[in-house]
């Protein structure tokens, strides 16, 4: 599932970084479901490129001033604000390099301490999670919008990370180039308010999307195996016996229970061990499963109204429709990805 977005966005990060023409840097755009493993899957591989850019440049800043601090942070991650307006936008920027706020700041001098945090900090990558709380019926939240895309003037990549964008309303304002297979916005009002500096062409975006797994081929099967043998190969249950998860009815049972959601698995299986130790079981079984609920409503941070809470399916064993058609090959033999199939990457 997450193939095509390393793919995409390790590429686009990397190629910005090293270009040195005054240029407006394209941007990716990441969709997908709740629970769905966005931001995880982000940040490994925002993790990947940051490591690699130091160690290119033995840790230091290549583009900092001689005798002054020397503070080097390849990737910056900042939350959407709830309601974001810009001024509160720049603010959860300048929170996280721990900037000094005055609250005499206008909107202008946010976006020039923004710019001038970027660049002495010698960030390549913004990381805008949960975009899909903005609401374009709200002045506010259209100027936020306006304002994000200007930072793409400010030689980072902007990579936006929400809850089904294109049905949100973000892209009403931009068409798809079917030349380039991109996002196509207009120019932002804010890069002639502010001063931001000016581009030539337009701010683009490529869309990708991180699905949740799904059962329909014999390649989607294996996939969701490969990821159950590598979450079963991380616990450690006295009485876990081989196969615990990948073998039987388990599979078609806690694709069932989860819809395929990454995060809701997680969810599951955490509960389940809980569970398993609290009553001597040890071991993850449908009968012990059919007693935990999966409960995300009131998970912290997030915000239902933006689609952050993804639908939790009933708790029935039965068998899901479509699992019949395709049965898994008694034979076939999983790959074991250890560690990086538990993460869903």
């Amino acid at each position: 599932m997450t193939k095509s977005v390393t793919k995409l966005l390790h590429g686009r990060i990397m190629t910005n970084a090293l270009k040195r023409k005054p240029t407006t840097r394209a941007g990716v755009m990441v969709t997908g479901g709740g629970y769905q493993g966005k931001t995880e899957t982000i940040c490994e591989i925002a993790a990947t490129f940051e490591d690699s850019w130091l160690e290119l440049h033995q840790h230091l800043n290549p583009d900092a001033v001689a005798g002054a601090r020397d503070l080097h942070i390849p990737v910056a991650y900042v939350q959407t604000p709830v309601t974001a307006k810009p001024k509160s936008t720049c603010k959860a920027i300048l929170n996280f390099y721990g900037a000094p706020l005055n609250p005499r700041m206008d909107l202008p001098d946010l976006i020039h301490q923004v710019a001038t945090s970027l660049h002495d900090h010698g960030t390549k990558a913004l990381i805008l999670d949960d975009i899909t709380r903005l609401r374009l019926h709200r002045a506010d939240d259209q100027d936020t919008l306006d304002l994000i895309r200007a930072f793409m003037s400010m030689h980072v990549t902007l990579i936006l990370v929400g809850v089904d964008i294109p049905g949100s309303g973000l892209l009403r304002e931009g068409r798809h180039d079917p030349r380039t297979q991109q996002v196509v916005f207009p120019p932002s009002r804010h890069a002639k308010a502010h001063a931001l500096e000016s581009t030539q062409t337009e701010r683009r975006f490529d869309l990708v999307e991180l699905d949740r797994f799904r059962y329909d081929t014999p390649a989607q099967m294996t996939a969701w195996i490969n990821h159950l043998t590598g979450i079963e190969g991380q616990l450690r249950l006295l009485k876990a016996s081989p196969g615990m998860l990948t073998d039987g009815h388990m599979p078609e049972y806690l694709l069932e229970r989860t819809n395929g959601v990454v995060g809701l698995l997680e969810r599951l299986a955490e509960d389940g061990c809980q569970e398993a130790i609290d009553s001597g079981t040890e071991c993850l079984t449908e009968a012990l499963l059919d007693g935990i609920a999966i409960a995300v409503d009131n998970a912290p941070g997030r915000d239902p109204s933006a689609g952050e809470i993804p639908d939790v399916p009933g708790g029935s064993a039965k068998k899901p429709a479509g699992c019949s058609e395709h049965k898994r090959p008694r034979n076939t033999v999983f790959d074991d990805h250890g560690p990086a199939a538990a993460t869903g990457t």
